[in-house]
């Protein structure tokens, strides 16, 4: 790596934001040779003995992971932390439960600690000589053409302001990203953001009085309601972490006690038990209801001089488990462009021409999952899509891959995933009137072909002829 074109011109590079993404990614930098500071708001959190922010616990799967073999921590989180969870498992209304697996028997994803990753991402940085970590600076300005950055000491407020001129600027400082904020005042920069109508709200189950789990420890819990649900995903001390996702106007219309009581008791009837009823008055109105937004910008870079990485570019809503997976693939699809590019400029023009269509996918493969889980999981249509997928992948592995499996268990393109997903609904939407044996031939042929409009058409009609004489035959 250290002898790539590429790195010529760049020595020194600064890194906004010491989380998941920064972190790696400066690790990623190091590995080339290049000297990295990375600057982060906050304090070391290795330091800290709460950390706020967000969720505690977070989903890992392939992408992510795929990054991390880069740095050979994968298989620590596979084999010595992670907790593997092979299925969703849902809770009705009346506190029944059902499992539908994620996909074959061998695939899962892990429950992870957000600042437990954090923290060997960091400790990782330090066995690189070339990193040196800058906490409690906050960025103040940037001109991201020169490169010029300022920040300013959060832990130090006489001190005066700090101006450094590094090579290249990556930010990885999250969804309220100050460095994007910079990029913002350019002229033909895209930016969106969506706020939905839904907040989230963080709860727990604590561990049984044995220190056991108080549910099945390989799964994800999911409590679906339509318009609102409850996940819950296990943590490593036996606990499980709940987050309650419903629209603003439920959060504000539970005001004391006895109200929340009665909507768990109509809702999740379940987990009051398992929270502890104290417990849950207590958090419930303790904690607040936060709100979740969308974010999606291009491009991704200025010139050869700065970059933009996970939330920072793409902030999606949790209902993936994709956000930190596809932030940690970031790092790897710059990687590969720094690879395969003559020069830094090159590879962070075609990073954001590359990446882009894919994140913006992601953000909206995120919207739709939420319907899914909120609301889908509950109807037979969905189970019975869920069996078929299952069944043409085992089927015809290679040609049908299903959605879920795609998005999580494979490195296809999130842009990929959805074309995917609509060829394959095309095609069981052309042979819906086919039944039995012909159908999975008619599938197979379509899979094997990945057919075009007019051969869908002529393969469902010679599907349908055939079907016609058979009922003749047997008349």
């Amino acid at each position: 790596m250290e002898g790539c074109t590429a790195n010529e011109h760049v020595r020194k590079v600064a890194v906004v934001g010491a989380g998941l993404v920064g972190a790696l990614e400066a690790c990623f930098l190091a590995q080339r040779g290049m000297q990295v500071d990375v600057y982060d708001i906050r304090p070391d959190i290795r330091e800290m003995e709460h950390v706020p922010g967000r969720s505690i616990n977070l989903a890992m799967s392939v992408r992510a992971l795929a990054a991390l073999k880069d740095i050979e921590l994968d298989e620590h989180i596979k084999q010595e932390y992670g907790i593997p969870m092979h299925a969703r498992m849902i809770h009705n209304k009346e506190g029944g439960t059902y499992g539908i697996s994620y996909g074959k028997e061998n695939q899962c994803i892990y429950s992870v600690g957000r600042r437990y990753v954090n923290e060997i991402l960091l400790d990782k940085g330090d066995t690189f000589s070339n990193i040196t970590y800058h906490f409690n600076h906050k960025l103040v300005r940037a001109d991201l053409d020169k490169p010029q950055l300022t920040f300013k000491r959060t832990d130090i407020p006489d001190e005066d302001e700090i101006v450094v001129n590094p090579d290249l600027v990556i930010g990885c400082d999250g969804a309220y990203s100050a460095v994007r904020r910079e990029m913002m005042r350019r002229p033909r920069f895209n930016y969106s953001q969506e706020y939905i109508p839904h907040a989230y709200m963080e709860l727990s189950v604590p561990p049984t009085p044995a220190g056991d789990f108080a549910m099945a420890e390989n799964y994800l819990h999911i409590w679906p309601r339509g318009q609102f649900m409850m996940i819950a995903l296990p943590n490593q001390d036996q606990s499980f972490t709940l987050t309650l996702f419903m629209p603003t106007a439920t959060f504000n219309s539970i005001t004391d006690e006895a109200s929340l009581l009665q909507f768990f008791r109509e809702n999740f009837c379940d987990s009051i038990s398992l929270i502890g009823k104290e417990n849950l008055v207590r958090d419930y109105f303790s904690n607040p209801a936060l709100p979740l937004v969308s974010v999606k910008c291009f491009p991704y870079n200025v010139g050869s001089t700065a970059v933009i990485l996970g939330d920072a570019a793409h902030a999606m809503v949790p209902f993936y488990g994709q956000g930190m997976n596809c932030g940690m693939e970031d790092c790897l699809v710059l990687n590969q462009q720094i690879d395969s590019c003559s020069s830094i400029g090159d590879a962070l023009e075609e990073y954001s021409k590359f990446r882009n269509p894919d994140a913006e996918a992601m953000c909206d493969l995120a919207m739709y999952n939420y319907i899914e889980m909120r609301d889908l999981v509950n109807k037979k249509s969905f189970l019975v899509r869920k069996k078929l997928d299952n069944l043409l992948h085992w089927l015809l592995p290679s040609w049908w891959v299903p959605l879920y499996t795609s998005v999580t268990f494979s490195r296809m393109r999130y842009h990929k995933c959805i074309e995917n997903r609509r060829w394959q609904d095309e095609a069981l939407s052309r042979i819906s009137g086919v039944g039995g044996l012909v159908s999975i031939v008619v599938v197979y042929l379509l899979a094997r072909h990945k057919a075009t409009s007019q051969a869908l058409t002529d393969i469902s009609n010679i599907a349908l002829k055939y079907m016609t004489n058979l009922k003749i035959t047997k008349m």
